[in-house]
């Protein structure tokens, strides 16, 4: 029995932010949580459009449910590193809008409203995809400036491209562990395959049922994880990259596609060979600290 079923760990609700707070009030309390939640600040049409393009490569394995309004997996469950991600995940990888989502002008101005200046987008972009029936390889707490090798300026931005609720796997972070530095890790089941230290006393997490288009911004620093997905047929699918005020050293790793240095075949050139636009291929070529 762990924690949270022995009944030792809190859930709040998050403390939801809004784009008519000013941007200093946003920056006090992302400092001091660790994170900022909007809801539904991406529209629903784009979120539509890229959960669709998903849909259309990862069929036979995961379909759209009309009457859910949500993904369902179809027969076979899997998680990321098994055979049918590794057969999926390459064409998701190649989706020209799935790069380019990170791109569009209204989630840049919520990173530099976050930041207070211009920003790097990291060119790994990442899709989660998470099936019912896959106990136990849901993604652990951790921190991403260990698993990025990120500086303080890094932050995650993740975006719910449909609703999800408690028994699909929500993200959750524990507000305020920003503030405790980078933390010891050690090996645990799931996506990552490492756990960072979670002190006695923060037995309290933030976390909220998603609606589409909801955004979740978190320090590199706030540790986060997922709920396993404990239902019997939805999915979810979620988009998420990384950010930095520009100027700020990116570590090489970042510069790799997801899961690039593990499938083999999955590289920049087999990812561009059907876009239509050169303007986001390498984008990072001319970026100042690369190391």
């Amino acid at each position: 029995m762990n924690e949270e079923q022995a009944g030792m760990i809190v859930n709040e609700q998050y403390i939801v932010s809004s784009l008519d707070e000013s941007q200093q009030d946003l920056q006090a309390r992302f400092q001091e949580l660790g994170y900022l939640f909007f809801k539904k600040t991406i529209s629903d049409e784009k979120c539509s459009a890229m959960l669709q393009d998903f849909m259309a490569v990862l069929a036979p394995h995961i379909t759209y449910d009309h009457t859910a309004k949500a993904p369902a997996y179809a027969g076979t469950a899997f998680s990321e590193t098994d055979p049918i991600w590794d057969e999926v995940y390459p064409k998701i990888q190649s989706l020209e809008s799935f790069h380019r989502f990170f791109h569009q002008d209204d989630i840049l101005d919520l990173m530099k409203m976050v930041s207070g200046a211009e920003v790097f987008v990291y060119p790994i972009k990442m899709a989660r995809i998470s099936t019912p029936k896959k106990l136990g390889y849901e993604t652990p707490p951790h921190q991403d400036a260990y698993s990025h090798h990120a500086g303080p300026t890094m932050a995650g931005i993740w975006v719910a491209l449909h609703d999800v609720d408690q028994q699909m796997g929500r993200v959750k972070v524990l507000p305020g562990s920003h503030k405790k530095g980078v933390r010891k890790v050690f090996e645990a089941e799931g996506v990552g395959g490492v756990q960072c230290e979670i002190f006695p006393e923060e037995t309290t997490w933030h976390v909220s049922d998603y609606e589409t288009g909801d955004v979740l911004i978190f320090h590199s620093c706030c540790i986060h994880k997922a709920e396993p997905n404990t239902g019997s047929e939805l999915a979810r699918i979620s988009v998420d990259t990384r950010f930095c005020n520009y100027g700020a050293p990116v570590f090489s790793t970042n510069l790799e596609p997801h899961h690039g240095w593990r499938i083999e075949g999955l590289g920049w050139d087999s990812i561009y060979q059907d876009w239509r636009s050169t303007e986001l291929q390498h984008y990072w070529r001319d970026y100042p600290n690369l190391f």
